[in-house]
């Protein structure tokens, strides 16, 4: 909130006293770097020492050192202002383009879920395929199950008869000799 009138004045004749005590106090630098002028940079601020006192107890106490207040305070704080309004704007062009390559990321994974959509759909209906066709085959594989267990069976009897033929050989072989 700006003073007006009475306030004004008196903040403007505060600002302006000890501008005169600190320009002794503060060297005026070269140029600014932004080719604005000469312009009053402190290296350091001036500290006024002050001597420690005692207290009644004959104990000696700091006193607070004071600072002398800059002469161009409006010119500092157009200044910081400036250079904060320059932060802040970098800050939220950061963030800004934060916010579009996380969009960009997020419309990318999309694509790719729907990418692999499309390919769990195509493996499903191919899957399903599968087992109708699985499921059309089923009785033949049943009748080549049966054919099977009726070779085994067969190749079982074969063994049998191959068997008692050789039995039957021997005996009529035997049956020869005498």
């Amino acid at each position: 909130m700006a003073a007006t009138g009475d306030d004004a004045a008196a903040m403007d004749s505060i600002s302006r006293a000890p501008a005169a005590h600190s320009a002794a106090l503060n060297p005026v630098a070269g140029s600014s770097s932004h080719g604005e002028g000469p312009e009053v940079v402190a290296e350091s601020p001036a500290v006024v020492p002050k001597k420690p006192s005692t207290n009644s107890d004959g104990v000696e106490t700091a006193e607070e050192a004071v600072e002398p207040a800059d002469p161009d305070i409006n010119e500092l704080c157009t200044d910081m202002f400036e250079k904060m309004s320059v932060f802040l704007q970098g800050e939220l062009t950061a963030t800004c383009e934060d916010y579009r390559l996380l969009e960009n990321m997020n419309k990318l994974t999309s694509l790719k879920y729907m990418e692999m959509k499309d390919i769990s759909i195509n493996i499903s209906r191919n899957l399903q395929d599968l087992n109708n066709k699985y499921a059309s085959l089923q009785p033949y594989l049943d009748q080549i199950n049966q054919i099977e267990e009726q070779v085994s069976s067969l190749e079982q009897a074969a063994y049998k008869l191959d068997a008692y033929s050789k039995k039957l050989e021997a005996r009529f072989k035997k049956l020869e000799k005498r």
